[in-house]
């Protein structure tokens, strides 16, 4: 007798066939994250896109740096949770030694998913031999801190923000739990348990950002950063980002999201055992008005 189920038929509308464009300039591949309409939201279809994108600059000997930034107003708003393009119940190719979600019963349906497609990857995106400089623009949000964090750097311009406010579901913390690294232990449970926006000239006290700078000037100096590193050898920026990595694994980072990865999913469970809703009743319009009227924004 099978405890599998069968997958759900999802109605899904993308609003572009691209939601993740390549340029190569030289020595430096540029991806940028394409759905501005919805403020860089991640669905899968941009995910596995991004992933995509990631393994062309690897795979490419003529690339030496590569540089992530977004389309639009904002960087990214974090995971889809309410456009018509979500696709939490398609099944995709994977890339990651995991089963498919889509016929997974109840807790395990999710618990499958986002071991892939967020905890998984970002953690394949870090590992990446080529240094990866993080673009930043107006709101980075919840999934929008996963995809800067996995960057060896952030530039960010200054009216961008960092933020996680997913505790407002009853969950703590995104699923690539970096909060306790790239911000001291204090600080993190600030920016965790008030879920308050985080300027980004605040960011960069904590060394959670490299640089600030206008917005009009942000291209210009990511690209500085990136052409400074394509100066270096190739072997050498490989060895020297895995040596950093290597600290941050023996001090506990690896562990701490695998405990942390449990932790969310019994917050998932929890919320569907008690509201029916794994995300506690919460949707994308209810998160935006919530974050806005927190900042004391419209």
């Amino acid at each position: 007798m099978s405890d599998l189920v069968a997958p759900k038929q999802a109605d899904i509308t993308y609003e572009t066939g691209e939601p993740v464009l390549y340029e190569a300039e030289g020595q430096i591949a540029r991806i940028t994250l394409n759905r501005p309409s919805f403020h860089n939201a991640q669905n899968s279809q941009m995910t596995y896109a991004l992933d995509d994108a990631f393994k062309r600059a690897v795979d490419d000997d003529g690339i030496k740096v590569i540089i992530l930034k977004a389309a639009g107003k904002h960087f990214s708003a974090g995971h889809d949770i309410g456009t018509p393009g979500r696709d939490v119940d398609k099944s995709w190719d994977r890339r990651l030694m995991q089963s498919d979600h889509v016929t997974k019963p109840a807790a395990e349906f999710l618990y499958t998913r986002e071991h892939e497609v967020y905890l998984g990857m970002c953690r394949r995106w870090r590992d990446i031999p080529k240094p990866t400089i993080a673009q930043v623009q107006g709101a980075c949000v919840a999934g929008g801190l996963m995809l800067a964090w996995v960057c060896d750097f952030i530039i960010a311009s200054d009216d961008a923000f960092f933020q996680d406010p997913v505790i407002r579901m009853g969950i703590p913390g995104v699923e690539y739990f970096a909060h306790g690294f790239e911000l001291p232990p204090r600080i993190a449970k600030e920016f965790l348990l008030l879920g308050e926006r985080m300027p980004a000239a605040r960011a960069e006290q904590f060394g959670m950002v490299n640089r600030v700078v206008p917005r009009d000037g942000l291209d210009a100096a990511a690209t500085e950063m990136a052409e400074k590193l394509a100066g270096f050898p190739r072997l050498g920026l490989w060895l020297g980002k895995q040596a950093i990595n290597q600290v941050e694994d023996l001090r506990g980072k690896r562990s701490a999201m695998d405990a942390h990865y449990h932790i969310h999913h019994f917050a998932h469970a929890q919320n569907d055992l008690t509201t029916g809703d794994r995300l506690g009743g919460q949707d994308a319009k209810s998160m935006a008005a919530a974050n806005k009227k927190q900042a004391g924004s419209d």
